[in-house]
């Protein structure tokens, strides 16, 4: 049977064979989890997915969500896999059991989101929204509101949100307009309107509880001023039970390009002046908090991402085999005609969608291995490296995915031609909810100004002395295989050129042509990302030229020589590209900074 959604082969070849994660297994934080248990749950996963969830869709995609009083109503064929969700633990995998979770390693969850967001991410993001929600909540509540929330929310009984964007205040937080003043009890009466908020109001919980960033009554302006407030739907008594409605409505949903059967919601706190919240943490810590909950969402985006290029790949390759159109160019006029994966164009579509899933799926599970060591690092600097390693790749994982991640939807269609355009085939649908991931959670061009302005610079540069030091590792620690030996030299004056890069940058971010330094961002992470994939598939190479050197299985052989090919055609073919944008990149050509306003349009 044709793969759908993930490749189960290659989820299995990242997990155990290019980056074990049988070791973990070996740890006491996940005392008792093995292999078996990990290939059980992951099947089970698709086999959710596949039967339950994805049948959802395309029907969610055509009817959306409706609006109607305040009241917010999802597709009807919804609730059924829903449940099954809540019904199997899949919400918090990697949460502690005591709390509803399973305990899991956060890349066996990855592999299990790879399936369940693949069939349908807009219905499972009603269940899994809430452990972000509950997350903040663990870090910086107080014991009784851990009590109150957290296995609510993670066993999805309860959804989970955050209100952050105003209409105008969205990238610039400092901007909000939403107030808090303290009662005599503790609460805070919150009054203010945000916009875009995901699952703001829907019918698949008994409540939704609302991280709210506002400003205390006399807080000093800007970011330094944002406390963050735990804001239910309903009010929940200290026993955890629910009382009154609390005075939060939504006034209205988008309508969208995609996500259809999410829903994007306006929502109104205090119209009736009797919105209560509790202070999460301390006031005026909003921001420190907010982060904690965002860095943990820009990873999720950038991974959602990924798994639309995932499904879109393997849709056109199924496809590409399947679709009978033209001869063969080496083949006679009265031959016969032939798949289009036979077609050399389609080929290089197929063998680049390839080269970048592959890659992006080794970097987003390596991204999630971190945060499983550093779980159970006992030495502090070996922690400190692992925490360099995640702070640095977040904007990638975020904007290189989902950058990438569109594209290869694109190319999908594309090898579809114009069936891909229309509504009969998925690939249309794909493209258009790919498109809000580089968008949401911070565009990609601010992801590239947080690597630039910030994650070059901290703790003097460790992070990106960190990233070039693990890369330089991983392409040393290479076999005596003279495919390998090229690639390998390849990959290397890559690194090189981006190290001389990235210090040209530095340099000149801290000068008077810092603009034209920061015009130079989104170009710096797209080649940054395109060295991490270099990385990975020549990682991936190195696996596999391994596992043929040792006599692979037949039914594995034809696997292991497509990731040497892969590697091969990306690092001859795309990273010179790369390098191409780094030499334009260092000449720091100002003219995009230098235009005057009005030669912008009429």
């Amino acid at each position: 049977m044709a793969q759908i959604l993930a490749d189960r082969r290659d989820i299995d070849f990242v997990l155990y064979e290019q980056l074990d994660v049988n070791k973990l297994a070996e740890q006491d934080a996940f005392k008792g989890l093995n292999k078996k248990m990990f290939d059980m749950v992951i099947s089970e996963a698709r086999n959710l997915s596949i039967k339950e969830i994805l049948p959802t869709n395309a029907e969610g995609d055509t009817l959306g969500v409706t609006f109607d009083n305040g009241v917010v109503t999802v597709p009807e064929s919804f609730k059924r896999p829903f449940q099954l969700l809540r019904d199997g633990d899949w919400t918090s995998m990697s949460k502690s059991p005591d709390l509803g979770g399973q305990g899991m390693p956060y890349m066996v969850n990855i592999a299990v989101l790879e399936y369940l967001w693949g069939g349908n991410y807009c219905l499972v993001n009603y269940g899994t929204m809430g452990l972000g929600t509950g997350m903040m909540i663990e870090i910086f509540g107080t014991q009784q509101q851990k009590d109150m929330f957290l296995e609510k929310l993670y066993t999805a009984q309860w959804g989970g949100t955050m209100l952050l964007t105003e209409a105008d205040a969205g990238s610039d937080v400092g901007a909000l307009t939403t107030t808090a003043k303290k009662n005599d009890d503790s609460t805070y009466t919150i009054t203010g309107n945000k916009i875009f908020i995901t699952n703001g109001e829907h019918n698949l919980t008994e409540n939704i509880v609302h991280p709210v960033l506002a400003r205390v009554e006399g807080a000093p302006a800007g970011t330094k001023g944002i406390s963050i407030f735990i804001v239910p739907k309903i009010w929940v008594n200290e026993d955890g039970s629910l009382a009154e409605s609390n005075d939060v409505v939504c006034t209205g949903t988008e309508e969208k390009m995609g996500i259809h059967a999410s829903a994007t919601c306006s929502m109104a706190l205090g119209g009736q002046g009797k919105c209560r919240g509790l202070l999460l943490g301390e006031e005026n810590q909003g921001m420190k908090i907010m982060f904690h909950m965002m860095n943990d969402a820009r990873f999720n985006v950038g991974f959602q991402g990924f798994t639309y290029a995932s499904s879109a790949y393997l849709y056109a390759c199924n496809y590409a085999k399947e679709r009978i159109q033209g001869k063969d160019l080496t083949a006679g006029k009265d031959s016969a005609s032939v798949a289009i994966i036979n077609h050399p164009d389609v080929r290089r579509m197929l063998t680049w969608m390839k080269a970048h899933v592959d890659g992006m799926r080794s970097f987003i599970y390596y991204a999630a291995s971190l945060f499983d060591w550093l779980k159970v690092e006992p030495n502090a600097e070996a922690a400190q490296n692992r925490q360099d390693l995640i702070d640095f790749f977040i904007p990638l994982v975020k904007a290189y995915s989902t950058q990438r991640s569109f594209d290869i939807c694109t190319q999908a269609m594309q090898v579809y031609g114009g069936y891909g355009y229309i509504k009969e085939y998925p690939i249309e649908q794909l493209l258009r909810d790919c498109k809000i991931t580089s968008i949401y959670e911070g565009t990609d061009g601010i992801q590239a100004m947080d690597l630039l302005g910030r994650k070059l610079q901290m703790r003097g540069g460790a992070l990106f002395k960190a990233f070039i030091k693990e890369i330089r590792n991983g392409i040393t620690a290479t076999q005596d295989d003279p495919v390998l030996t090229v690639l390998a030299g390849r990959v290397s004056k890559a690194v090189d050129r981006l190290e001389e890069v990235a210090a040209h940058l530095s340099k000149t971010s801290a000068s008077p042509q810092v603009k034209t330094a920061f015009a130079f961002a989104f170009p710096f992470l797209e080649v940054t990302g395109d060295v991490i994939m270099a990385w990975m598939l020549f990682w991936r190479a190195s696996v596999a030229v391994q596992a043929l050197a040792k006599g692979a299985k037949a039914k594995d052989q034809a696997f292991y020589t497509g990731m040497v090919k892969t590697a091969e055609f990306f690092i001859h073919n795309v990273l010179p590209v790369a390098l191409g944008k780094m030499d334009t990149i260092a000449d720091g050509n100002s003219a995009a900074i230098d235009i005057p306003d009005d030669c912008f349009g009429g």
